[in-house]
């Protein structure tokens, strides 16, 4: 995590997008949108792997190759979650998401930064960009809006470390699910983040004092 923050300073000007959706500035700062992702290889590479495996070929929960039965907790809670409320799948979404053990990039795939698909994460756990991955995917599969969701990478001033969680806006409010929190809460309750740069499917915002 701490060695992709350096991207954010050597990014061209941001523009902000005509007609782009107005939502509340996170934690205090001012942002500054972009479309242009090409900073972000490894969000990138996330969202083009996720979507060339979605053909992941059937099998038993025993076999050592990765198939659709190790996924079944995964879909089994999509399903339950269709035609649920949107405060109880946010809800049930984040608690699901927070029962994977943590684990950090260096010790689960030998690289100081490393990006995982939900497919990945179900399969190796993850760390804390790994979480708020598998929960926006999720959200997506459940048919939220991309527009409504972001990947917040942010420096937590308690403990000062790099820190990542995902941002559920709706109805004008935006919503926290956070590894390190058991409940989903409003961004208004939280003052010890303050976030760097935030990213979803086709935008990125940065994010300034």
């Amino acid at each position: 995590m701490a060695a992709f923050l350096a991207v954010i300073v050597a990014v061209a000007p941001l523009s902000q997008a005509a007609g782009a959706i107005r939502y509340p500035e996170l934690f205090g700062t001012r942002e500054v949108r972009s479309s242009n992702l090409a900073p972000f290889p490894k969000w990138r590479g996330v969202l083009d792997r996720y979507f060339a495996e979605r053909d992941i070929p059937e099998g038993a929960c025993d076999a050592t190759k990765f198939n659709k039965c190790h996924l079944g907790a995964w879909k089994k809670l999509l399903a339950d979650l269709k035609d649920a409320a949107p405060e109880v799948q946010l809800d049930r979404v984040n608690r699901f998401m927070n029962q994977a053990p943590y684990i950090t990039d260096p010790r689960n795939y030998k690289v100081p930064d490393y990006w995982a698909t939900p497919r990945q994460f179900f399969n190796r756990n993850g760390d804390c960009e790994d979480y708020a991955i598998a929960k926006f995917m999720s959200l997506r599969a459940l048919g939220w809006k991309n527009e409504d969701m972001r990947i917040v990478v942010l420096q937590d001033l308690n403990l000062r470390i790099p820190h990542a969680v995902l941002v559920v806006y709706r109805d004008g409010v935006a919503w926290v699910l956070d590894n390190q929190i058991e409940e989903v809460v409003e961004a208004t309750r939280i003052r010890h983040y303050r976030p760097l740069y935030s990213v979803n499917e086709d935008s990125w915002w940065l994010h300034k004092p």
